[in-house]
């Protein structure tokens, strides 16, 4: 798999292809078809910018939440509250990227007219890589912004209790001649998606992602799957990811923390929350001067000296462009386990036309 060590064995897929096969896996799971395309889009454009821990990967997890974790497919979200720019919606106990395109859709169109909008979401599930919501809002020349919480994985800094999630931060800025600012991270040094794939490929973790369940550090991914991620910047880190899990499920009424699940019995279905907040640059300042101000920025940050061993400084979010640009030329690539998991949800569901075309 690109971006990772050993991604010598990979299948590549056009994205239309993927889309479609992953298309018929959700809709054969009783959600409806626009539902389907939307959850879809979401895992592959993750994949297709290089994030493949939120990719394809997810497929079998969804479809298990459909069959047998509670999770309800034909889940409809709907706005509960609306006043002026601060906007509460209910999941419905869909996915979380059902109701966090909805709301922040809604935020875009408040936004239009107040500045600023936010939308606080419960009864919602996981919902993948934030980036695809904050840049629904570049196209609207507003700054995008999206955070939700997450299963426990980090204790308090100096503590042994996986009590806290890394409840991830995405946010998006339009530029002028330049691709947008993106930046979509987890407060711990790796999510622990990328852990899974370091453990499925049986490699050992780079130093400073993890600790084992007693505390110490360790660079074994089953230990680390068993123990706890490490916040960045130590203290620092945590107190981000208790500031985002707040932002994500105090306002709308969704759950915290241990409440939501843990990672051995899994989330509890229809607890998440999301954050999605939309920010009108005209509404502040001219949009060209702003887009020639970010500009300078980016070049600036492009332009930097070069450290020891670096070819290339890139400003946040410019490495995902580049690598969508480049899959979208040569095709997605997926390691075995991925295309595996994905064949064995199409068998269960016995999508022999889609399999054959996939192979």
């Amino acid at each position: 798999m690109a971006g990772y060590p050993g991604a010598e064995r990979e299948r590549r897929f056009a994205r239309q292809e993927l889309e479609d096969f992953v298309g018929r896996i959700f809709e054969e799971c009783a959600m409806r078809a626009s539902d389907a395309a939307l959850l879809t889009e979401t895992l592959v454009v993750a994949d297709l910018r290089g994030c493949h821990s939120h990719g394809v990967l997810r497929v079998p997890d969804y479809v298990a939440k459909f069959q047998t974790g509670g999770v309800d497919p034909r889940g409809e979200p709907q706005v509960t509250s609306e006043r002026v720019g601060a906007i509460v919606v209910d999941g419905g106990n869909s996915m979380g990227q059902i109701g966090s395109a909805l709301a922040m859709k809604r935020a875009i169109e408040r936004a239009r007219t107040t500045g600023i909008a936010a939308a606080a979401v419960r009864g919602s599930n996981h919902c993948g890589a934030l980036a695809y919501f904050a840049m629904m809002a570049l196209e609207e020349n507003m700054i995008g912004l999206a955070t939700t919480n997450a299963l426990p994985t980090m204790a308090p800094w100096g503590g042994t209790d996986k009590i806290v999630g890394i409840n991830p931060l995405a946010v998006a800025i339009p530029a002028g001649e330049e691709g947008p600012i993106v930046i979509d991270a987890a407060f711990s040094a790796s999510s622990h998606g990328k852990i899974r794939i370091y453990q499925q490929k049986g490699l050992d973790l780079p130093e400073g992602w993890a600790f084992d369940a007693q505390g110490s550090p360790t660079t074994d991914a089953a230990a680390a799957v068993d123990g706890l991620l490490r916040p960045i910047g130590d203290y620092k880190g945590v107190g981000l990811a208790v500031v985002m899990g707040v932002l994500s499920t105090a306002l709308a009424g969704a759950s915290y923390g241990t409440d939501s699940g843990n990672m051995i019995d899994g989330a509890f279905a229809g607890r998440d929350g999301q954050f999605l907040l939309a920010m009108s640059v005209e509404a502040f300042t001219d949009v060209v001067e702003f887009g020639q101000r970010v500009d300078k920025v980016i070049r600036q940050i492009r332009e930097s000296g070069l450290a020891p061993g670096c070819d290339k400084v890139y400003a946040p979010g410019e490495l995902e462009a580049s690598t969508a640009r480049r899959y979208a030329k040569e095709g997605i690539p997926l390691n075995d386990e991925t295309v595996a998991g994905l064949i064995r949800c199409a068998e269960s569901l016995a999508l022999w036309r889609e399999l054959r075309a996939l192979s």
